[in-house]
């Protein structure tokens, strides 16, 4: 009679003998490279090793050259003399918001920013994966630097000249434009634009003059039909070609109409703005607001009459789609506040329209933060 040997246990593999990074570093490189940076959040928490993966520059440059650059989302929200950054991302895991309805998947997550101390509407402008901030608040024009891959500030006193009463910053074929007033040696007040070229990061020697006898900057800037505009404080437009050097008014009624409660943004070279509880665009070749089509699904927008306008909603341009962003309150706690996003698909029919469907829409963040102040995306 031969016995059998015993059966020997197959040892478990361990976390370490498994784990990705025991790849080669090109070959993880190239794995990360492919997943959405949606998930990025969430992979930085695995360990330190995955949290330096994904803000190395290197990874970076593999996604822009496997053409997996994507448009990522940036919420600044303010809370008391701090502005925090939130970024959007996928949830780690998928759950049930109710027996019939799967949640969106997306959530509002806590970059790893130190707070800033000043941000408005106006001052923030993002360009490839960099953020601006731009302060005028005190002693000369200082420009902070987000950089959206390591989530690093960077801070430069150099890059714009004149100190500025006011202003308002935009930006256009990788340029940034500061468009404002500014005392005059004389004592006198002058309009005048800075332009900062992000790809030389040079900027133009000589502050370019306007409006002079149209009269004083009204603080609002866009980039529509591939042209700054700039509106004044008697509600004309002046718009300037950075390719012939000029300014020309454009007669376009009512433009900064829905511009008031900075409850808007441009996309594609169309200006749209959330007011009134309504989503609208602006049609150059008509000069009037149009209502924005369809939103079939999208919950009713914030606005009363203590709501000026649509303080309470921000718009972004998220890749060529819109994304919506709305406050509200708990019921029996008006300090706390509900953060809601949808992301909508848009398209240009005939006869002047414009149709946007709301391909989903999902709480995002529950938190104290007083407010938010803008949204902007990265690309990266």
């Amino acid at each position: 009679l031969i016995l059998s040997e015993k059966p020997q246990k197959k040892l478990k593999p361990t976390l370490q003998s498994t784990s990705i990074m025991l790849l080669p570093y090109d070959l993880l490189l190239n794995c990360i490279a492919r997943v959405s940076r949606l998930y990025y959040p969430t992979l930085s928490l695995v360990s330190k090793s995955f949290r330096s993966l994904v803000a190395s520059p290197e990874l970076y440059k593999v996604r822009s050259l496997l053409g997996r650059t994507e448009s990522c989302l940036y919420v600044c929200v303010g809370c008391s003399s701090k502005f925090r950054w939130f970024t959007l991302c996928r949830k780690p895991d998928k759950t049930l918001t109710d027996d019939k309805k799967k949640s969106s998947g997306y959530v509002l997550a806590t970059a790893s920013i130190p707070p800033s101390s000043h941000a408005s509407f106006w001052s923030i402008v993002a360009v490839g994966s960099n953020i601006y901030s731009i302060d005028t608040s005190c002693g000369p024009v200082s420009v902070s630097i987000l950089d959206c891959r390591s989530h690093t500030w960077r801070k430069s006193c150099s890059i714009f000249r004149v100190k500025r009463t006011s202003f308002s910053a935009s930006a256009l074929d990788g340029k940034i434009y500061v468009a404002g007033m500014c005392k005059d040696d004389d004592g006198s007040y002058k309009n005048s634009v800075e332009v900062f070229d992000t790809k030389t990061q040079t900027c133009d020697p000589v502050p370019i003059p306007f409006g002079e006898e149209n009269g004083k900057m009204n603080y609002e800037t866009v980039c529509i039909d591939g042209k700054l505009h700039v509106v004044l404080l008697n509600r004309r437009v002046l718009a300037y070609d950075s390719k012939q050097g000029t300014w020309d008014e454009v007669l376009y009624r009512g433009l900064s109409h829905y511009m008031g409660s900075d409850s808007h943004c441009e996309i594609d070279n169309v200006l749209y703005s959330a007011a009134n509880g309504a989503i609208r665009w602006y049609d150059t070749e008509g000069s009037r607001w149009r209502e924005l089509m369809g939103l079939v699904g999208l919950p009713d927008l914030p606005y009363g009459p203590d709501l000026p306008y649509g303080s309470r909603v921000r718009l972004a341009d998220y890749g060529g789609k819109m994304a919506v962003f709305w406050e509200t309150n708990f019921p029996h706690d008006p300090f706390a506040m509900t953060v809601w996003c949808a992301e909508i698909a848009l398209e240009r029919c005939q006869h002047a329209q414009i149709w946007g469907t709301v391909e989903w829409f999902d709480c995002v963040l529950r938190s104290y933060h007083h407010r938010i102040v803008k949204v902007v995306a990265a690309t990266l």
